[in-house]
């Protein structure tokens, strides 16, 4: 079953675009609230990951207002791009890259993830934050991804998961099915983005049959590795 953020009948890119565009003015304000500053921490643990690898060239994929991004300076590449479909996140990107003095160093454009406007083999590592359940084709966007990564580039996945523990998987699903809905309505003014949150995450296929997928798209290595009682996980894949 296709989630969607909206009740329209455009695809469900052009809705994921729109909500984004939509929430763009309050995403850093509400995603620091609602994460309590955790989601932090798991970007940093993400990039550590990857720093063993040491690659030059870095792509970030949904990069929103470039936070995956700008974490990534820390592995010293020469080149860092970050892609996204929604224009207004971009914007706010390029405003936090420019107060940070950042906007020489990393490059936000606009871009498809699923037709990512670069050659083969440009990129030494792959990163997307909290972006591939919002991917309309999951397939065939890791297939263009698998293309656009060197040989024995790394690709390196950030995504909420579902606990299955006592107690995260009592706290998540309350937290995440009423509470975030609740104060993101408030806040953003968008009733539907922040129960798409949710829905999107039940319905995104986690954990082995992740991996599954990967392997199934040509990605080799593949290894987990979960967050604060699995409410998030980390995937790592070689090419």
């Amino acid at each position: 079953m296709t989630v969607t953020p909206y009740n329209n009948t455009s695809g469900k890119k052009e809705q994921v675009e729109q909500m984004f565009d939509n929430i763009a003015h309050k995403y850093d304000f509400l995603n620091n609230l609602l994460s309590m500053g955790i989601d932090r921490l798991w970007r940093k643990k993400a990039i550590r990951l990857i720093s063993v690898y040491k690659p030059l060239s870095v792509l970030d994929i949904a990069t929103g207002t470039g936070d995956f991004a700008i974490e990534a300076l820390k592995l010293n590449p020469t080149k860092i791009v970050g892609v996204d479909i929604s224009e207004g996140m971009l914007e706010k990107g390029r405003e936090k890259l420019i107060q940070t003095k950042l906007d020489s160093k990393i490059t936000l454009m606009k871009a498809d993830s699923e037709k990512l406007p670069f050659s083969d083999n440009s990129f030494d590592a792959v990163t997307v934050g909290f972006g591939v359940r919002n991917f309309e084709n999951l397939e065939k966007g890791l297939i263009d991804i698998y293309r656009v990564l060197n040989k024995n580039g790394t690709f390196v996945v950030l995504e909420f998961s579902k606990p299955t523990g006592f107690p995260f998987k009592q706290v998540y699903n309350f937290y995440f099915k009423y509470a975030c809905p609740f104060l993101g309505k408030i806040i953003s003014k968008d009733a539907s983005a922040y129960t798409y949150l949710y829905d999107s995450v039940q319905a995104f296929p986690d954990g082995e049959n992740f991996n599954k997928i990967l392997r199934d798209t040509g990605f080799m290595e593949v290894e987990n590795h979960k967050l604060t009682g699995g409410i998030a996980t980390i995937y790592v894949a070689k090419k």
